[in-house]
């Protein structure tokens, strides 16, 4: 039976939001919150880019050091094969490849410095690459596939599927897609081409969750299994794309949605990586934001309070302990306290650490690893940072070249 996979985007579509950013080490802590939670896989960025090698490097050292559990990690590269040479030595194994389709984007991007042959060349060529250098799996992205005619869609895919591509990225770049119309689309071209089709939607008009499970549904309509792309608290460029927590619930609860989610999930870590997040990248969460939003259980009006202090499913649709308590990290202890941080001393470290009952794997290490961390960060380290920290200093020693031990 066909099942539902999570992709989460968050390292590399949520990170490129305007108006905000993740270090390198926030980057870090996505991959190990993706992981508790359970999702197949994290695109945890641009392994081409310069100043993405030191933190690819470690995310690689961590993964297989067991941090990240059974995580994917892969590397987003353009749709070409120089992108994918220079990521190749750095070990990652999944990639998704990425290319603009439409004849919009033809005209008014590219504009004459590519047709679609010259499209369909360069995509099936980079994916040649990726598998040549020992790929396990190859996405490929139909950039603006949303504005690109069926006969196009069918024709980049069946070239990607030919070159050893493993799924078909559909990207509604520009949000305009429809509940209705994805689903039919995705079924149409999962059947066509026998392999699965990979939602990414964008929130534009407020449907990127219901786009993201209406295009799933396809998947499954045509017997493939389904690849959902994802965010934290919906964060990604414009308006956003699909939130994650949003869209792992709707397939759980919603009515009429008859689907089998194939990754283990946890959401007992939802309300941590949620409030996390919006720690992290400095964006407080909406009253109302689905799950971890202050107001997400809360009553006020008399039918309400009185239907829920009776049954709370008088009024709600599910158990709010199903998502893990709220964090209530050393950092954020009112009073008198004694922090762990870029100025901190040894003293404060051990006093931190101790009180955290964390196993500390190399004391020097991780000392000044939680110096570089919060020095890298500009904000106090949380108690799952640190803990992080403590487990893995020599892997995450990596993000900090030079200062790795021998």
């Amino acid at each position: 039976m066909p099942t539902v996979h999570f992709l989460d985007v968050t390292n590399r579509d949520g990170v490129q939001t305007a108006r905000t950013g993740l270090s390198k080490f926030g980057k870090t802590m996505v991959n190990f919150y993706l992981a508790k939670l359970g999702v197949a896989q994290s695109e945890i960025g641009f392994p081409f880019l310069f100043h993405e090698v030191p933190y690819v490097r470690a995310q690689v050292a961590l993964a297989e050091a067991g941090a990240f559990g059974s995580l994917r990690l892969s590397g987003w590269c353009r749709g070409v094969p120089q992108d994918v040479e220079k990521a190749a030595p750095l070990g990652l194994r999944h990639y998704n490849l990425s290319i603009s389709t439409s004849d919009y984007m033809i005209q008014n991007k590219f504009r004459g410095r590519l047709d679609r042959d010259a499209i369909i060349r360069e995509m099936t060529a980079a994916v040649r690459v990726a598998k040549q250098a020992g790929a396990l799996t190859v996405g490929v992205n139909a950039e603006d596939g949303s504005r690109t005619d069926d006969g196009f869609l069918l024709e980049f895919a069946l070239a990607a599927k030919q070159a050893g591509a493993d799924r078909v990225r559909y990207c509604d770049t520009i949000g305009g897609d429809t509940p209705d119309r994805i689903r039919e689309r995705f079924a149409k071209l999962a059947t066509a081409t026998a392999m699965p089709i990979e939602t990414h939607c964008h929130n534009d008009l407020g449907m990127a969750v219901a786009n993201s499970v209406s295009g799933a549904l396809g998947d499954l309509d045509a017997g493939q299994d389904a690849w959902v792309n994802t965010c934290v608290n919906g964060i990604g460029e414009r308006s956003g794309n699909a939130d994650l927590l949003s869209t792992i619930l709707a397939f759980e609860h919603g009515f009429g949605v008859d689907a089998q989610i194939g990754d283990a999930l946890d959401l007992s870590w939802a309300r941590r990586f949620g409030l996390w997040a919006s720690y992290a990248f400095g964006q407080p969460l909406p009253y109302n934001q689905v799950g971890v939003g202050r107001n997400a259980f809360a009553h006020e009006s008399g039918i309400h309070a009185d239907g829920a202090l009776k049954d709370h499913g008088n009024y709600e649709l599910y158990d709010e302990a199903s998502l893990g308590p709220f964090p209530e990290d050393w950092h954020a202890r009112p009073g008198r306290v004694v922090l762990t941080g870029e100025y901190g001393g040894k003293a404060g470290f051990r006093h931190v650490m101790d009180g955290l009952g964390a196993e500390v794997a190399d004391e020097d290490l991780a000392f000044r690893l939680v110096q570089l961390c919060n020095a890298m960060t500009g904000r106090p380290l949380t108690d799952d940072e640190l803990r992080l920290i403590a487990a893995y200093p020599r892997e995450l020693s990596l993000l900090f070249p030079g200062y790795e031990p021998a």
